[in-house]
């Protein structure tokens, strides 16, 4: 007799195979059309808010892996605050101006571009930004992040354009911005001044020389055993083009120096340093006339080896013992510390080098030539002329341009800063880092480092693509001219047009009738362009304080590592300088993304994982699921391999969700709920459980510790649910009466597990719940989409400490008799557990814990019989986590054709011959017997 339909066997449409990569464009479209994100905004509206902002990526090309962590991390986070009682308004932006926009405008011009106005060169680049900053939303909502995708910032917006140089002008009239001419990093290809978070550092190979600086006049007063004699100074340099522009010698005011005798004249090094350099140069023969302290050379001149020009001798801390001689060739055109230190003595700020990296007239023989090419030329040329002691060259960390790769140089240029000491702006900024609550904590040691060292903040870019500087000079004495009714006009005009407005507009459209100080009535507006950093710096004023969805200071600011010394730090900077507070209460951090091997990704390695080829292979949902496995706050791997173990432990949580919704097909939660007291101890047990996987995925949503989320998450499922309580409950499930309480107790918890578990993986697995809850048991109580959900309420009078003691004892014992089960199929003893006969004979610690529990035992372990013995004969196993010693053996009577439970009752039922007692008594219950006699 088939009793399959006597059973109350699972059903459910939520299918085992998921088809993302075709299910989830199913969603996407309808979450559009139903205009999800506003339906979330509209039932979250009057919740205490969470702000956070997202940094802009730069509108240039496909989203890559790194963006598609970040995007996701941020909406795993909105979801759940959204989900633990807050509102949360996700405006997502874009950074739109900047030269990597320029230089791919240029490509698509060619010769156009020669030939193109500005205007009209500013608009190409307009319209190349907008092309990008749809594809990457596109890609991005692709992801399943949810926000106001139609309306996100712009940093081309004219509203964000006008916010931008109103916070310039607030600095330039507070006196924190300056003009002048220092050295900044430079790119020569670029041929542009770069900032801090531009510069990037690779390996470089460049010359390493020392150079003999002649003294001007005879030693011999300061130093009498040098008298009449010829005497150099020995500097050490690793940037050959830069000695056209020496003008001073630097030592250490607390080193102490020598002269060394070679042949005929007298070198001058640190006196530690002699063997080293003598060795670099290779002499042999040497001899030390005398050592002296610096003091007796400060303030002497010597002659620069190829130009008609003296150089001083001076004192630095910079000088170090580590390399080089002890001298140091000082540039303060070209250096920074150079720079500080030509100030202290009064040297001119000589930079002998154009825009692109070419020498001028004051290079002398050099001139017209690129300083890349006299390199070589400046060490032939030294060492024709007795100059150069040594030559060689070296492997060292280099600066480069962030965005052509190429290496940079120190370049004095006149340039507009934001000084860091003016207004205690570095002090002010130091202490605002101290407020701030900084995930992992290592952050806030990095960034106050960084500012605690960073130079004035180099503004202007000599590029036409962004917005401009906007102060205004006089034509006759160079004095800014802005006043409050010229930043005024500066702010209606941009609001109206936009930042083009300033290279439209004559300059007489904002000065109006303004004579300055010194009598002109002649006025020039600034040509350059604001460093792109402070564009997005500034999105605290353009966006949070003016969406009146949001409010500063946000909640979180979330990044990757690289920027601390790039958004993280330009918005601190322009939100201290002018509200005096961090724009952010809350930075996390997250590292980059890399191959399996710990390999950063390259283009040319071909270890490059492009979000759009994981999700046409596996779905977003993976990516998803592999933002959560990872720990962020290191390196993020990823890897083909890492993708497939994570698709099988997804495989098995939807398993899991799969199983849960089939067992309750029947299920109404309005009706057949069976109260908590009524239940049975392993249900009881399983709550309990669930329970402390709610405290503890909550917890970690709320210190975003989300690796730990999908750890928990997995092993409740496959190991706690499918391995445990589930495989048990089949039995209860299947064959009890379909309205039994038995029957309804296991659903009951079946319900609250499942709905529990959906909302605590909403966050991350969105697409899967939002399946999933389609196929929930009806509920009036139930919100219409899980985005509009709340985590699950919490229970924690369900915790039982006692109950979890217990039966972790229980589950030992099950561990060992499963062990003994298995090595019974193994060896044809047994087919299923069901046919077993288990005889236990238990250890002396286990008896009186045992002596109750029994039928509970043979209940989890799912056997026929399980009996307790005091001697065991035959092949017995011992447990290894208890010590019970088992024996399997065949179960006595027959298989029951509706349980598969072996039974003496079997057969004595006339009409179900194939049945045992337990199963003949359910059929009765729901008619079965009825039907059959009819």
């Amino acid at each position: 007799m088939d009793y399959r339909s006597t059973l109350n066997l699972p059903d459910t449409k939520f299918k085992m195979k998921a088809n993302l990569a075709q299910r989830e464009p199913e969603f996407l479209a309808k979450w559009e059309k139903e205009h999800l994100y506003e339906k979330v905004q509209q039932s979250t509206k009057g919740r205490p808010a969470y702000i956070l902002h997202d940094g802009p990526p730069y509108a240039n090309g496909h989203i890559h892996i790194g963006h598609a962590l970040n995007k996701i991390l941020k909406d795993i986070i909105l979801r759940s605050k959204r989900m633990s009682g807050h509102h949360c308004s996700y405006i997502p932006g874009w950074d739109c101006h900047g030269l990597p926009i320029e230089h791919n405008v240029d490509k698509e011009l060619g010769e156009k571009k020669k030939v193109i106005s500005k205007l009209a060169f500013r608009n190409a680049c307009r319209t190349y930004a907008g092309k990008w900053i749809k594809a990457q939303r596109d890609e991005f909502k692709r992801l399943g992040v949810l926000g106001d995708w139609e309306n996100p910032y712009l940093t081309i917006d004219y509203r964000y354009e006008a916010a931008i140089a109103r916070e310039f002008n607030q600095f330039l009239i507070s006196g924190a911005v300056v003009r002048s001419k220092k050295p900044v990093h430079w790119c020569s290809s670029c041929a542009t001044a770069l900032a801090e978070a531009e510069v990037d550092y690779a390996d470089h190979t460049s010359y390493s020389i020392f150079v003999k600086f002649k003294f001007a006049e005879d030693l011999g007063d300061r130093i009498p055993e040098l008298a009449g004699e010829t005497v150099s100074v020995v500097i050490w340099t690793t940037t050959p083009w830069t000695l056209p522009a020496n003008l001073a010698v630097a030592l250490h005011q607390d080193f102490t120096y020598a002269a060394v005798k070679v042949g005929s004249e007298v070198l001058i090094v640190a006196e530690e340093l002699i063997e080293s350099v003598m060795k670099a140069a290779g002499v042999d023969e040497y001899s030390k006339v005398a050592d002296f302290p610096s003091a007796k050379l400060e303030g002497l001149k010597c002659r620069h080896p190829f130009i008609d020009r003296e150089s001083l001798i001076v004192f630095a801390d910079y000088v170090t013992l580590d390399t080089g001689s002890g001298c140091v060739h000082t540039a303060p055109g070209h250096g920074r510390e150079d720079y500080i230190t030509g100030l202290k003595y009064g040297l001119e700020v000589l930079s002998p080098v154009d825009n692109c990296g070419v020498f001028t007239s004051e290079a002398g023989r050099y001139a017209g030539m690129k300083t890349t090419e006299a390199n070589s030329l400046i060490c032939d040329d030294l060492r024709d002329s007795g100059a150069l002691v040594a030559q060689a060259k070296m492997s060292h960390s280099f600066p480069h341009c962030w965005r052509c790769k190429k290496p940079v140089m120190f370049r004095a240029t006149e340039q507009w800063f934001i000084s860091m000491d003016e207004n205690d702006l570095r002090k002010k900024a130091l202490e605002a880092i101290e407020t701030v609550n900084w995930t992992p904590k290592w952050g806030m040691e990095r960034i106050y480092g960084m500012v605690e060292s960073r130079p004035d903040w180099c503004l202007s870019r000599q590029r036409a693509w962004g917005v401009p500087i906007t102060a205004i000079l006089c034509s006759q004495c160079g004095t800014v001219a802005n006043t409050e009714a010229i930043n005024k006009r500066i702010d209606e005009l941009f609001l109206k047009e936009g930042a083009d407005a300033w290279f439209s507009k004559d300059v007489k459209e904002f000065t109006g009738e303004l004579t300055c100080q010194c009598g002109s009535q002649t006025f020039q507006k600034e040509e350059d362009i604001l460093d792109v950093w402070f564009d997005s710096g500034t999105s605290h004023a353009a966006v949070l304080e003016d969406r009146p969805e949001l409010d500063s200071p946000a909640d979180l600011y979330l990044e990757g590592s690289d920027q601390h010394r790039g958004w993280f730090q330009s918005s601190l900077i322009a939100s201290v300088g002018t509200r005096g507070r961090a724009p952010y209460k809350g930075v996390l951090t997250h590292g980059f993304v890399v191959d399996s091997k710990g390999k950063k990704m390259s283009k040319s390695v071909g270890n490059v994982v492009a979000p759009e080829k994981v999700i046409n292979k596996y779905g977003a949902e993976i990516l998803r699921l592999w933002v959560a496995s990872e720990d962020y706050r290191d390196e993020v791997k990823i890897s083909d391999e890492i993708l497939g173990h994570l698709s099988d432990a997804y495989r098995k949580i939807r398993n899991t969700i799969r199983y849960l919704l089939g067992n309750l097909n029947d299920f109404n939660p309005a009706t057949d709920v069976v109260a908590y007291d009524e239940l049975t101890e392993i249900d009881k047990w399983a709550l309990s459980q669930f329970e402390q996987l709610r405290i503890k995925i909550m917890r970690a949503y709320e210190t975003f510790e989300f690796h730990s989320i999908f750890q928990a998450l997995q092993n409740f499922c496959v190991v706690t649910m499918s391995s445990f309580y589930l495989d048990i409950q089949k039995d209860r499930l299947y064959t009890s009466a379909p309205k039994s309480v038995s029957r309804r107790a296991a659903q009951s918890v079946l319900y609250d597990l499942a709905e529990g578990l959906l909302r605590l993986m909403a966050p991350v697995l969105a697409f899967t719940v939002a399946d999933a809850w389609e196929y929930l048991p009806e509920s009036p109580d139930r919100e219409q989409d899980p985005a509009l959900a709340a985590f699950p309420a919490a229970h924690k009078e369900y915790v039982r400490a006692d109950l979890d003691e217990k039966w972790e004892e229980l589950i030992q014992v099950r561990k060992d008799i499963t062990k003994a089960l298995e090595v019974a199929r193994a060896e044809k003893v047994i087919g299923h557990s069901l046919e077993a006969r288990v005889s236990v004979k238990v250890p002396q610690k286990l008896e009186e814990f045992l002596a109750d529990k029994w039928e509970t035992l043979q209940n989890i372990c799912i056997v026929s019989e399980l009996v307790k013995v005091d001697a065991l004969g035959g092949e017995v196993d011992t447990g290894e986590f208890t010590g019970v010693e088992v024996l399997v053996e065949a179960a006595s009577g027959e298989k029951c054709e509706r349980c598969w439970t072996r039974s003496q009752s079997v057969g004595l039922d006339a009409l179900h011959p194939v049945a045992c007692e337990r199963c003949v008594g359910v059929l009765a219950e729901i008619g079965f017997v009825d039907i059959i006699k009819g």
